[in-house]
This record gives C-alpha cells, structure tokens and sequence, in this order.
C-alpha cells in the first residue's frame, strides 16, 4: 500500500511562502515583548495527564491528544482504566505548562515575572478556517502581580505588537469574571449554576438576549430570574458607562473595589494607547477556560469575524501546584489566525533583504562553476540572499516559481558569460 501524502486531518504542511511571514511576525513579536520587559521561557510538548486533566481547562480537556504509557509501564492485559494505559498528553494550551514551570522554578525567577512562551499546542478539534488541530500560540503572561498593572501592560503589549503587524480598527473586548457572577447573583442564579449559566450566555452574539432567555428558562430556571438576567444586559447597553452603571446595581453583590480597579483597566488604556483600537465593556464575554478568576479579555477582528487571541486572570492556578496562590495574569495572540490574516492580504515582508538567483547553465564546471560561487558569496556578505540553481530546461516556469518565493532578480551564468 502506498504511503500517505497528505498531513494528518486538522495538521499543514507550511510552504515558504507562509514561512517567511511566519518567522517575520515571530521576530516581531519577540522584539515587542522584550521592550515590555517579557522574558522568553520554553517548556515540554509533553506534560503528566493529571496536570491537564484537572478541571482548569474547561472543553479543552476533551480535547488532549494523550499518550500511552511505555515499555513495562504499559501492560495491555491487565489494564482496566485508562490511567492504566495513559500517564501524559500533548499540552492543549500553555498556560498549565507554564504555572508548572513557574511551580518548579519559582526560587529562580523574580517577581513579577514576565514570561513569554511561543510554542505549538495540539487539540483533537474539528478543523475549520483558522482552526487546527497543531498550532502555533503565542503567550504573555505575569505572575507575582496582583494589582491591575498587569492587565493593563498585557493589553499594551499586545495591542502594540498588533499595531506593529498593521492591524488596525480592532477591538480588545474585556469583562471580569467577578462581574458576570455578580450579575448572574443580582438575577438569582444559585452559585452552583453559574458554570451551566455562563455557557448559554456565551452563546449572545450567535442567538441574542431572547434565545439566551429560552435556553435557560428549557433548562430548568425559572421565568423571572431569567428575564430578571436578560433585563440587565438591557440595561447596561443602554446606559452611557455600563461599568459604572453595574458598581451601582451590584453594590451588594461584587467585591469590594473590584469595579473601580476594572475601570481604572479601561480608563489607563485608553488614556496611553498610541494604536488605533478600541477596548470595549462586553458584559456578556464568557471565556471558556475555568480557571480564570477575575478580568477577561479577547481579540474582536472584524476580518475574521471572530476571535483572534485573549486572556484574563487566574489567580488560583499555581496554588493547585504549590499549595499556595500566586496573582498571574495573561494574554495570547491567536497567532495562526493573524497569520491567515496576513496571507490572506497578501502581506509582505518590509525591508527584507534582497533576494537573488544565480541560474546555472549544465556543464559549467571547474574554475568557472567556482568563479560563480565565489561571486555569490561576495553579494552574501553585502545582505543580498543569494540562491544558486542549476539551470532547467523550462528556465520560464523555473523563474516563475521563484519570483513566487520573492525572488525578482536573475542572474544566467552560461560557460563564458553571463546576462542579467
């Protein structure tokens, strides 16, 4: 039987083109954060199933790809369970690998630390446009920082990395999850529901404030609290500073000076940004990951017309490790989804290098084929990108696969000349 071609569903093959791009908006990426003072860290494909099965990673977890246990450790006959079988999996995100590395290695890291993890992820997921099942993510996060400082330098940070990738008009909507507690209270959803509550609600934007209502009023809940809930995102739609409008409704119910530090996010972005982009109260953002415990935050770009990165705080995540709790707060770039983004407008490296081809006609050898190579890497070391090819017979779809790799210069050597 013939070997396959073809990746595996839901995983690409990456052509230079896309390659090029893709290591471009890395560099740009690492430059960005290193001026924010993030440092870069790596952590294993591979972490222990336990980790990633903890109930932290809400549907993720039924997502990981997971992996036998090897040699004798793996004992088919006698298995019963999968923990007899499996003992790791390929990390779905990297957030649990980097509270572990912070876990392990906290003693040799300052505090605050700024991490940045770029690294590829794996998720058995239906495949779709944007959406892989191995794919590249891009993480910011801080650790060690209660207060909002730190979401407002994530925001910062990745607006202005965004901005520097010519992305313009987008939104960074943000919430907090003690705000959507709070409000689910105000309605008088039990504490136990707020999980099922909150699942319905993310689904807003795609069946709106009635579908939302007959959704949970088909799950159980009863009439008057629901529309009691749905009354509420009226409201703070239509009133001209929904945070401040929702500290004074939910005065009993939210924290003390959790919507004073939440606007103060806002109010400090919008005060300092220099990118066009708007940050947004969205009262109704959910974000999936359970683990999050206070402001949330996405990329809204209108031409994907979905997501394109986000964030929030997980102040309790290193405690389940450590046993004690440790503020973080972080933000990922979506980062396969601005590279489709970026192809798809047919973007193009600024100030690359120049790039040459040096075609070579069959037979040239000896002094002359060395005459040629040595004239290469002259040009090389002046910054030029130098290929040497040998000559096809088709020399017109030769070039034209090239001049699709950016190569727009050619030079023909032939035995005793050469024209440009």
């Amino acid at each position: 039987m013939a070997l396959s071609k073809k990746p595996v569903t839901g995983m690409k093959d990456i052509l230079p083109q896309e390659m090029v791009v893709r290591d471009y908006v890395i560099g740009v990426i690492k430059e960005t954060y290193g001026k924010f003072g993030f440092t870069p860290i790596e952590t294993p494909c591979v972490e222990n199933i336990s980790n990633l099965s903890n109930k932290q990673g809400g549907e993720n977890e039924k997502l990981i790809f997971k992996i036998l246990k090897r040699g004798e450790k793996l004992n088919l006959e006698t298995a019963q369970t999968e923990a007899d079988l499996v003992d790791g999996g390929l990390r779905y995100d990297l957030t649990v690998p980097l509270v572990r590395f912070y876990s392990n290695n906290a003693n040799n890291l300052p505090s605050p630390f700024k991490a940045l993890q770029m690294g590829n992820v794996w998720r058995a997921d239906r495949p779709q446009r944007g959406r892989y099942r191995q794919f590249m993510q891009c993480d910011i996060d801080i650790l060690g920082e209660p207060s909002n400082l730190a979401e407002i330098e994530l925001i910062l940070a990745t607006t202005t990395t965004l901005s520097k990738l010519e992305f313009r008009n987008f939104q960074i909507r943000i919430n907090d999850r003690q705000i959507l507690k709070a409000m689910a209270a105000y309605a008088g959803f039990t504490e136990e529901s707020y999980d099922s509550v909150f699942i319905v609600l993310d689904k807003m934007d795609k069946i709106g404030i009635s579908g939302v209502k007959d959704e949970l009023v088909e799950m159980g809940y009863s009439e008057e609290v629901c529309q009691k809930y749905m009354d509420l995102f009226t409201a703070v739609e239509s009133a001209d500073n929904g945070p401040a409008y929702l500290a004074e409704v939910l005065a009993d119910y939210l924290p003390a000076g959790v919507m004073s530090s939440f606007m103060e996010i806002i109010d400090s972005v919008q005060a300092t940004k220099e990118d066009t982009f708007e940050i947004v109260f969205d009262p109704t953002l959910v974000r999936g990951m359970s683990y999050y415990t206070g402001t949330i935050f996405e990329i809204a770009m209108p031409e994907f017309g979905g997501s394109c990165g986000g964030g929030g705080r997980y102040d309790k995540m290193v405690g389940k490790f450590t046993g004690n709790d440790v503020p973080a707060c972080g933000f990922s770039i979506g980062f396969e989804r601005i590279i489709l983004l970026l192809m798809e407008r047919g973007f193009t490296v600024p100030n690359a290098p120049g790039k040459v081809a040096y075609l070579i006609e069959k037979g040239v050898a000896g002094e002359r084929l060395c005459e040629i190579i040595a004239k290469a890497q002259e040009a090389r070391k002046d910054g030029t990108q130098v290929l040497v090819a040998r000559m096809n017979k088709n020399k017109k779809f030769q070039k034209d696969n090239l001049m699709k790799e950016g190569y727009q210069d050619f030079v023909e050597f032939y035995k005793d000349s050469f024209k440009n």
